[in-house]
């Protein structure tokens, strides 16, 4: 399990570029896709699977900062690696996108934090 957590560490010390050479050699050495499995419905289904693909990522945005603005700035500067200055700046600029591109995991977890500090935030 050591290991593996070692690996882990690596993997995200990679840049993007990295990562996508890393998941095609990991593909041809094991003759498997990364791609995630598209399971067809009906055959006239196509717009089902656009939609699905598209929320495949997430868009945190921070709606109104609430009255506990000291909190959620504290949360933000945690989850984001801001600084103070610059979590200021997001907190007051609501309702604004904080983190684009985000799983769903990652979204719901990083609403669930700025929410905590009394911030509305929605995903989108």
């Amino acid at each position: 399990m050591a290991d593996l957590e070692k690996i882990v560490e690596e993997v995200s010390k990679l840049t993007a570029l990295e990562l996508s050479d890393l998941v095609k050699k990991i593909e041809e050495k094991f003759g498997v896709s990364a791609a995630m499995p598209v399971m067809a419905a009906g055959a006239g289904n196509g717009g089902a699977a656009e939609e699905a693909e598209e929320k495949s990522t997430y868009n945190v945005e921070l709606k109104d900062a609430g009255g506990q603005k000291i909190a959620v700035i504290k949360a933000l500067r945690e989850a984001l690696g801001l600084g103070l200055a610059e979590a200021k700046v997001l907190a007051d600029a609501a309702p604004k996108v904080v983190k684009e591109g985000m799983d769903k995991a990652a979204a719901n977890e990083l609403k669930a934090k700025l929410e905590a500090a009394g911030a509305s935030v929605e995903l989108k």
